[in-house]
C-alpha cells in the first residue's frame, strides 16, 4: 500500500522530517504566499496551512501516515474541519488565543463626523487607519536568524502554572500563556531581537484611505 505524502509535499519535507523541519518549513511557505505578499496565492497558502495543522500534531500525523487524509476524517481529528489559515498564521508567528483574534476580511466600522454642507454638496475626507502587518525588516522571524532559544521563564513549555491555595487543604492551579514568549516556548535575547518590531514578528503601519461623500440626492 502506498502512503499518501501529499501533506509532505505540500511543505516540501519528507515523512521522515523532524517537527522542527516541519515548523520550519511551514514559516518560510507562509510568509511567502501570505495574502498581504501574494494576493493571488490564497488557494496555495490554504493548502500549506492544512498541512501544517496536520503534521505539526503529533496524533494527526500518526493518523496521516497510517492511512492519509480519510483517516484525519474517520478519525474525528478535524472537527468541522480544517482551522482557519489566517488563526494557524497568527498562532504560529504571534501567539495567544485564537478567540481573541479578529479573523481576516472582518468588516471594521469607523465613525466620521462630517458637516451639512459635505452631505448636501459632496466632499473627499482623508482617514487614517492603522493595521498590524508582517515586519519587513525581519520577514516576520522577529529577530536574528538561528538565534532563537529556549524560553528561560516557562522552560520551553510556552505557558506558564501557578498554584494558589483556595482553602484548608484546597490548592487551585491556573495554566496561562507565557508572557515572556506569547506562547511559544521560544524567544530571542535582547540583542538579538529585531528593533524595527522588538521580537513581536509585526509590525504597526498607518494607510491614509480617501472617503468619498456623495452628494445628498434632491
Amino acid at each position: 500500500m502506498v502512503k499518501e505524502t501529499g501533506f509532505y509535499d505540500i511543505l516540501g519535507v519528507g515523512p521522515a522530517s523532524s517537527a522542527e523541519e516541519i515548523k520550519k518549513a511551514y514559516r518560510k511557505l507562509a510568509l511567502k504566499y501570505h495574502p498581504d505578499k501574494n494576493p493571488n496565492e490564497g488557494e496555495k497558502f490554504k493548502l500549506i496551512s492544512q498541512a501544517y495543522e496536520v503534521l505539526s500534531d503529533p496524533k494527526k500525523r500518526e493518523l496521516y501516515d497510517q492511512g492519509g487524509e480519510q483517516a484525519i476524517k474517520e478519525g474525528g481529528m478535524s472537527g468541522s474541519g480544517f482551522s482557519s489559515p489566517m488563526d494557524i498564521f497568527n498562532m504560529f508567528f504571534g501567539g495567544g488565543s485564537r478567540m481573541q483574534r479578529e479573523r481576516k476580511g472582518k468588516n471594521v466600522v469607523h465613525q466620521l463626523s462630517v458637516t451639512l454642507a459635505e452631505m448636501y454638496n459632496g466632499s473627499t475626507r482623508k482617514l487614517g487607519l492603522q493595521k498590524n502587518v508582517i515586519c519587513e525588516k525581519c520577514d516576520g522571524y522577529g529577530g536574528k536568524k538561528g538565534t532563537l532559544e529556549k524560553c528561560s521563564n516557562c522552560k520551553g513549555r510556552g505557558v506558564q502554572i501557578q498554584v494558589q491555595q483556595i482553602g484548608p487543604g484546597m490548592i487551585q492551579q491556573i495554566q496561562s500563556m507565557c508572557p515572556d514568549c506569547q506562547g511559544q516556548g521560544e524567544r530571542f535575547n535582547s540583542k538579538d531581537r529585531c528593533k524595527n518590531c522588538t521580537g513581536q514578528k509585526v509590525e504597526r503601519k498607518k494607510k491614509i484611505l480617501e472617503v468619498h461623500i456623495d452628494k445628498e440626492a434632491t
